[in-house]
C-alpha cells in the first residue's frame, strides 16, 4: 500500500526553550547533545539561556556552529567529526533548514557509516535514524519535518538532495520568540518558501485529498499572517501562527514533495546565490501558468486564497492569469519582496540552466513533463513583475 499521509515526528510548542528541551532529553534518557547551528544563533540571548539551563540540569552539552548557508558535505563532515570527539548521543539542531539538514547528514552517516553524498543515491538503503530534535528560528524550510535534506557536491557546485524518511527529526520544537528578531526581508523569503511547499504540493502529482486540505490552510494562515509578521516582528500571534504554517508545510513535504518550482530554485540557488525563498517566490508565477491548463481549479483555488475575485463562467485561461496576479500582488505589493533585478543577474543568462531545471529530481513531480523547452518557457518568467 502507498500511504499518503505519515508524521512521525513528534511536535511541541512552547514558550520556554530551555525546560522544553530538558523535558525531551530527560524523557529520551540523551545525556550528550551536540548542538548544530550557526555562529549568529548560538549566540542569540535565548538561545544561551537555554543551553545554560541544559548544563545546569547536568547535561553535557557541546556546540558545532560552523555552519552557513547553502552547506557543503565538507560541513556534514566537519559536524560528524564534531559528534565524535563529543561522544554524543544526540542531536540539538538550532536554526534554519541549513543546520537541520547538516544534522541531519550527521545523524545518517552516524547510524549508516559512508560519507552523506553516497545516500544521494536513491538506491542507497538508509536505516532508521533517532536523537534528532529541531529547533525552528525561521518560518519557511519546515525542515524540521522534512524528509529531505540539502548538500552542495563542492567538486561540481551542485545543490544534491537525500530522501530519507527514517531521517526525519525524533522532536521538532516551536518557539515562536526566537524568530521575533528575524529581519523583515528574511521573514518574508522564509514564509514565501513554505507558500511555495503548500502551492507546489498542492499541485504535485502525488497530491492527495487529505494533503490537499493541509496545503490549502497552510496558504491560507500565510496569507493571513504573514503581512502581519513582516510589518511588526514582536506580533507573537502572527510569528506563531506562521511557524505553524511553515511546520505544516514541511510535513507537506514529505507525502506530496515539490514541483519544478523548486528545481527552478535549486538550480539558480547553487549557481548564483539567489535566496532560496526568494527564488521560489520569484519561479511560482510561471509555474502557476505552466500548470494552470492542467490543473485549472487547483490554480483557481489558490488565486481564491489570495484574494482573487472571478467573473463568473470566466475561462481556465482568464482563471489562471488572476491567480497569478494574486500571487504577484501578495508577493510585491502586501509583502513587499525585492525584485529580482536588484541581483543583477543577466536574465539571459539563466535560460542556459533549462536542462538543469529539467533533470532536477523534482520536476518529475509537476503534473505536466517538464523537457528542456518547458524548462526554458519556466525560466523566461523567472522574476518578472
Amino acid at each position: 500500500m502507498q500511504y499518503k499521509m505519515l508524521q512521525h515526528v513528534k511536535v511541541l510548542s512552547t514558550h520556554d526553550l530551555g525546560e522544553t528541551l530538558k523535558e525531551i532529553l530527560q524523557t529520551e534518557s540523551y545525556k550528550r547533545p551536540l548542538v548544530v547551528t550557526d555562529h549568529f544563533v548560538s549566540t542569540m540571548p535565548l538561545v544561551v539561556k537555554a543551553l545554560d539551563l541544559l548544563r545546569s540540569s547536568g547535561i553535557a552539552v557541546s556546540v558545532f556552529n560552523s555552519v552557513g548557508p547553502d552547506p557543503a558535505a565538507g560541513i556534514v563532515n566537519d559536524a560528524f567529526l564534531a559528534f565524535k570527539q563529543h561522544n554524543a548521543d544526540s542531536l540539538i539542531a538550532i536554526g534554519g533548514g541549513s543546520s537541520m539538514d547538516v544534522a541531519r547528514g550527521v545523524n545518517i552517516v552516524r547510524t549508516n557509516g559512508g560519507d552523506i553524498l553516497d545516500y544521494t543515491d536513491p538506491s542507497k538503503s538508509i536505516s532508521p535514524c533517532r536523537g534528532q530534535i529541531s529547533v525552528p528560528t525561521t518560518a519557511g524550510t519546515g525542515s524540521e519535518m522534512s524528509n529531505a535534506l540539502v548538500v552542495t557536491d563542492e567538486s561540481s557546485k551542485t545543490k544534491m538532495t537525500v530522501l530519507a524518511d527514517p531521517a526525519v527529526s525524533e522532536y521538532a520544537v516551536l518557539n515562536p520568540e526566537l524568530t521575533q528578531t528575524l529581519p523583515p526581508a528574511m521573514t518574508i523569503a522564509c514564509g514565501l518558501d513554505a507558500f511555495g511547499h503548500a502551492a507546489e504540493g498542492y499541485l504535485s502529482r502525488l497530491s492527495s485529498p487529505m494533503t490537499d486540505a493541509i496545503c490549502e490552510k497552510v496558504m491560507y494562515l500565510l496569507y493571513q499572517y504573514l503581512p502581519r509578521a513582516v510589518h511588526d516582528g514582536n506580533d507573537i500571534e502572527a510569528r506563531g501562527r506562521v511557524m505553524v504554517a511553515a511546520n505544516l508545510a514541511g510535513w507537506m513535504l514529505n507525502n506530496t514533495g515539490t514541483i519544478v518550482g523548486h528545481s527552478i530554485a535549486h538550480v539558480l540557488g547553487s549557481r548564483y546565490h539567489i535566496v532560496h525563498g526568494e527564488a521560489v517566490a520569484y519561479a511560482l508565477p510561471s509555474v502557476l501558468e505552466f500548470v494552470g491548463p492542467v490543473r485549472p481549479k487547483k490554480v483557481r483555488e489558490i488565486g481564491q486564497i489570495l484574494g482573487a475575485v472571478y467573473p463568473e463562467s470566466a475561462p481556465q485561461e482568464q482563471t489562471t492569469v488572476l491567480a497569478v496576479r494574486a500571487f504577484k500582488d501578495f508577493r510585491d505589493n502586501i509583502l513587499g519582496m525585492h525584485p529580482f533585478d536588484t541581483y543583477q543577474i543577466d536574465h539571459s543568462e539563466l535560460l542556459g540552466n533549462a536542462s538543469a531545471v529539467a533533470n532536477e529530481r523534482f520536476a518529475d513531480n509537476t503534473p505536466r513533463t517538464v523537457d528542456e523547452a518547458a524548462a526554458h518557457d519556466l525560466l523566461e518568467g523567472f522574476g518578472t513583475r
